[in-house]
């Protein structure tokens, strides 16, 4: 049975989700999160993917990204893929897949659903139980929204840059976004709040 074929919109972000095989280990030490990140860091460059958000867990990760083109992506997917499956490989003398088939990438079509999607992605090591706040998981971007310790190749989306006038403002709308006790509805008067809506 033939592939189903993936229609991807440049310009319009995604939420990308890859999970190991089996829900199998994909990261097993520090090092492994590094080296990820790293490939990621070039791959996205190299074929002009923004990346917004990310949070690698112990067997799956998940990213928030804008492609340029309908190709970007799925070059990046790949190249990221077999970069990273090489390396783990050599280093736990194992073969063969590391993932469970295709990575899956989801269409984020209006500002509010970014946002959720944003919120969802830096909130995963807290509901997993591996942290009590998401400040204190190393392997997201929380920390660069929520504290303003953003590394120069995440690349900042206009729906966040909407929360505020200035980069503390963004933060302080950030972090009352993130409150694990606020529901969708609060989300949306946030935003507006946030943007000045009346």
């Amino acid at each position: 049975m033939a592939r189903k074929l993936r229609v991807l919109v440049p310009g319009l972000s995604l939420h990308v989700i890859h999970r190991g095989n089996n829900r199998g280990s994909t990261f097993q030490d520090d090092r492994d999160y590094e080296w990820f990140m790293a490939i990621l860091r070039k791959t996205v460059a190299r074929y002009e993917v923004s990346l917004h958000a990310y949070a690698l867990m112990p067997n799956h990760y998940h990213l928030l990204v804008t492609p340029t083109d309908g190709s970007a992506l799925p070059h990046a997917m790949k190249a990221l893929g077999v970069r990273y499956v090489g390396y783990y490989n050599r280093k736990y003398g194992r073969s063969g897949t590391l993932w469970g088939g295709r990575y899956r990438a989801f269409h984020i079509e209006d500002e509010q659903y970014w946002l959720t999607c944003l919120r969802y992605i830096e909130q995963n090591p807290v509901r997993a139980g591996m942290v009590r706040s998401p400040e204190e998981y190393p392997w997201s971007s929380y920390r660069a929204h929520a504290l303003g310790k953003a590394p120069s190749w995440l690349t900042a989306h206009s729906v966040y840059l909407a929360l505020g006038a200035d980069a503390q403002q963004r933060q302080s709308a950030y972090r009352a976004i993130c409150d694990p006790f606020l529901s969708e509805t609060d989300l949306a008067d946030q935003r507006l709040d946030a943007a000045g809506t009346p």
